[in-house]
């Protein structure tokens, strides 16, 4: 089981309007340029936060734009964002479980409600983690390098 990029792109697009916002035009390309994919994919993570109203987007000269406070954006957010996961699920569940088979009758009563639990901690700890405190180590990083 894998999370898919799009949160860690959308995390890193975050950055890059935060980081970049005074000095550029925070165009799909230029920050398709920054996570190194087709502009394409970022139109569409664009498109994505935008709906969650997230970030604005000014076509033309405008570009990206940061729409909450930052310590208002939690990363659980980003995640419902541009995650597609299916009915709010995590994990997604093989379908057919053999019904004559003694484990593949009783999986679900077994591991539905761990399942469950893994999902619920991981959202909890994504929720007490906001764009805020990720951006401010973002910035020390990035002036350490610039010393």
């Amino acid at each position: 089981m894998q999370i898919s990029s799009r949160f860690t792109m959308a995390i890193h697009i975050f950055a890059c309007i935060d980081t970049f916002e005074k000095d550029h035009k925070l165009t799909s390309e230029f920050l398709a340029s920054s996570v190194n994919v087709n502009p394409v994919v970022i139109r569409r993570l664009l498109q994505q936060l935008k709906a969650a109203k997230l970030i604005t987007v000014t076509r033309g000269s405008g570009g990206a734009a940061i729409a909450k406070p930052l310590d208002e954006i939690t990363f659980l957010d980003i995640y419902h964002a541009v995650e597609c996961v299916n009915h709010g699920e995590l994990f997604h569940f093989h379908e057919n479980p053999n019904e004559a088979c003694p484990v593949g009758k009783n999986i679900h009563h077994v591991l539905d409600g761990r399942l469950d639990c893994i999902q619920k901690a991981m959202e909890d700890e994504m929720r007490q983690m906001t764009l805020a405190d990720f951006l401010k180590d973002t910035r020390a990083y990035i002036q350490k390098e610039n010393q």
